[in-house]
């Protein structure tokens, strides 16, 4: 079978390569076209779009960029008609995916979404597309399946996260080669997390090491996106204590005591990680104020979501800054705090369902295609 995969993230890169994998073994025939990044590309396939060429990050930044997306949608159209797949997988990146899945489904094509837009947060509307152009449903977080199936009456299947697999596969790290190869100290570490894009890295990398100094006897190392080059990082590694690795998140996340996470599918890994974390978010002025008008969500992290209360604090725009920051980076680092942390995340990976993801959202749609 022919698969043509539309991932525009890094997080949908990684889900998109544990898919790949998973197809492949249910159909040894297996070809993919896909958009995405360097994971999906070690797995096999042609490569059209990297998704660092498609990352369009909050309201005003997008609206600058309407003539390149234009254009990607449009060879995106001709060259799935030049390609002819048996089915198109989308994930997340609604924005785009839901685009092309309109044009898609009069052409005749299958349509099926892995990882569903957040239309619980925003944009609810979008149902109504979801409902006209989508034939299958694949949903990774538990109460999307209420949202989809008690609200909306439109049927979806509830696979796992793929998360879980994707961090509970994963070689395990010796901590003290870990050190030794990446020439870091004894000192206990403090991971840094500042997302994947050069505007939102610039922002939450200037607070993120504004506390540096009231931390000496840590060391904070920034996990480096792999869709930036070091070159970009250099600006901000100017003291003794902070480090730098390169796409190694997860041995980070590992070996670390605590991390300061901007807010996406990063919060939900370090909490897999059992990391005690604060979260942080902070966007441009219109950006912002277009989005708490429009976001109609109690929490911005993962992790507070699937809890539904607030397990890790979250900063958010003018709260986050220097004085919040070290505030809530003394707390979890407080052992009586921590505790309080890994009962929460013990609760979190419960109610993620287990492994498997990948497995069953592969089974699911190799099945309903070769019919």
């Amino acid at each position: 079978m022919k698969y043509y995969i539309i991932s525009g993230e890094a997080s949908g890169d990684l889900h998109g390569s544990n898919l790949m994998k998973a197809l492949k073994h249910e159909d040894a025939q297996a070809d993919f076209r896909f958009w995405g990044g360097d994971l999906m590309a070690a797995v096999d396939g042609t490569m059209v779009r990297h998704y660092r060429d498609l990352a369009f990050m909050g309201f005003i930044e997008v609206v600058q960029n309407l003539r390149t997306i234009a254009k990607n949608l449009s060879f995106c159209k001709e060259d799935i008609k030049a390609y002819n797949p048996d089915v198109i997988i989308y994930i997340d990146y609604p924005g785009f995916n839901l685009r092309i899945a309109k044009w898609a489904k009069q052409k005749g094509f299958k349509n099926h979404y892995y990882i569903s837009p957040q239309i619980w947060a925003w944009k609810e509307n979008r149902i109504k597309a979801i409902k006209n152009d989508i034939d299958a449903m694949y949903v990774i977080l538990p109460f999307e399946k209420t949202f989809y199936e008690d609200k909306h009456h439109f049927p979806v299947h509830f696979v796992g996260h793929p998360l879980i697999d994707a961090i509970g596969d994963r070689h395990q790290v010796d901590e003290y080669e870990f050190r030794a190869k990446h020439e870091l100290s004894d000192k206990p570490i403090i991971a840094l997390l500042p997302g994947s894009r050069k505007q939102e890295i610039t922002k939450m990398l200037s607070i993120m090491l504004s506390v540096v100094d009231d931390y000496s006897e840590y060391q904070f190392i920034i996990a480096g996106a792999p869709s930036q080059d070091y070159t970009f990082y250099e600006q901000f590694i100017k003291k003794a204590n902070v480090h730098f690795l390169s796409n190694k998140t997860y041995d980070l996340l590992s070996v670390s005591s605590a991390a300061l996470v901007t807010s996406g599918t990063a919060t939900l890994e370090t909490g897999l990680f059992k990391v005690p974390q604060v979260v942080c978010y902070k966007g441009s002025w219109i950006s912002y104020q277009i989005g708490k008008r429009v976001v109609n969500l109690d929490y911005i992290s993962l992790v507070n979501l699937i809890l539904n209360k607030e397990a890790v604090t979250e900063l958010i725009q003018d709260d986050f800054n220097t004085k919040n920051l070290k505030k809530e980076l003394d707390k979890i680092l407080d052992a009586y705090e921590r505790t309080k942390f890994f009962i929460n995340y013990y609760d979190l990976e419960k109610a993620l369902g287990g492994k498997g993801a990948s497995k069953n959202t592969a089974k699911l749609i190799y099945d309903s295609i070769k019919a």
